[in-house]
């Protein structure tokens, strides 16, 4: 019984939803929750869409300015929230001074900026679409984590599990047109980063005392980023950037780029109120798909049948690891029932979204077919 309440709960932490904070909220009367969820998809695909955007198409190649700006942006915001709102009243309940937060929370902050920092550099090298894939691994690196540092005992069971995951991942990767070991390299190394800081933040909220929601970690979280990211990019990329780089981009593109940032992690503060673990689970799948839908249409990424075959297995074991087998068959009567219930009340507009649901599908895979064949090399 104690082995199966940490697996659920390592899912939880997986998805980035502490264990105390899992469980669904009733409804106070104020907007569904599916409101809440497009919220979070949105904003979540827009930052991932919108870096891509600046670092790639807009040719800002300065990505660790990006994320210092953000954590920057997000320290003012978050203080400011803390002093004039009481969105952040609960920080008062977590018993904080400086050594706990040297000890605790700067080493998370470190590892928080270096998974921010090679997930912008990754932009650089690998398409959208790609990077989505990859991140499915985060649940394997993350449960790897746990063994490693004693967190979890080893389970070969749950690493049979994880192991769908990691060849749909393979057969993905082996299908991308255009990649490169650099940006591969990268984006490991950030999903390497991102899983020792959910272990750290674990073995933080052990303790009763520290439980945080997304926002008030933030505002402990960012400034210790910040000045990571800053040391780092006063080495890295100031000696070569200019104030023309910054008026070149824009003022107001990088200020409603740390915007929809921050809103991002304000967003899932809501999410997390109104829903429970499982939809956030299947919401960031859905995420994911869309996301390599946007870029297949947005920044004409090619994607291979052989990477929609492979991302399908790799979505498919993640959904089995983090939901479990129970919750996966409750979810699929749950969905009969519903599918079921739609159709006989609405049988013409379901012959509608089936028939588009089909057409959509016939044009990204032509379309991606397309994209493959105009990035083919001529001789």
């Amino acid at each position: 019984m104690a082995n199966g309440r940490s697996s659920q709960d390592d899912r939880k932490l997986e998805s980035g939803t502490p264990a105390a904070q899992a469980t669904p909220k009733p409804a106070d009367g104020g907007l569904h929750p599916a409101f809440y969820i497009a919220l979070w998809i949105a904003l979540s695909s827009s930052v991932i869409l919108f870096n891509k955007w600046v670092l790639h198409s807009a040719k800002f190649n300065f990505p660790l300015f990006l994320t210092t700006w953000h954590m920057v942006f997000a320290t003012i915001m978050t203080q400011i929230l803390a002093r004039f709102t009481p969105y952040l009243d609960s920080r008062h309940k977590v018993p904080m001074n400086p050594n706990t937060y040297a000890k605790a929370i700067v080493p998370i902050g470190i590892m928080f900026s270096l998974s921010l920092i090679c997930g912008n550099l990754a932009y650089l090298y690998l398409s959208v679409s790609f990077i989505q894939m990859l991140k499915a691994t985060n649940a394997v690196a993350t449960l790897l984590a746990t063994w490693a540092f004693g967190i979890a005992p080893a389970n070969l069971k749950t690493l049979g599990n994880v192991g769908l995951i990691v060849v749909g991942v393979v057969i993905a990767s082996f299908g991308e047109i255009q990649f490169e070991m650099t940006g591969f390299l990268i984006q490991v190394a950030g999903i390497v980063f991102e899983a020792m800081r959910l272990v750290m933040v674990q073995r933080l909220l052990s303790s009763a005392e520290f439980k945080m929601d997304p926002l008030v970690s933030l505002y402990y979280y960012a400034p210790a980023c910040a000045v990571t990211n800053g040391v780092i990019t006063i080495f890295a990329e100031l000696p070569r950037m200019t104030m023309n780089d910054i008026y070149g981009l824009g003022l107001g593109t990088l200020l409603a780029n740390a915007l929809v940032a921050f809103l991002l992690n304000a967003s899932v503060v809501l999410l997390i109120g109104k829903t429970s673990a499982v939809v956030l689970t299947m919401a960031g799948i859905l995420k994911d798909i869309l996301l390599v839908c946007a870029s297949m249409l947005i920044f004409r990424d090619p994607v291979t049948l052989q990477q929609f075959f492979g991302y399908s297995i790799a979505l498919a074991g993640l959904v089995y690891y983090k939901l479990g087998a129970e919750k996966m068959q409750s979810l699929a009567t749950d969905v009969r029932l519903h599918v079921g219930e739609y159709q006989r009340s609405n049988p013409a507009k379901t012959k509608v979204i089936a028939v588009g649901g089909v057409v959509v599908i016939v044009l990204l895979v032509l379309y991606g077919g397309s994209g493959a064949a105009i990035t083919q090399p001529t001789t």
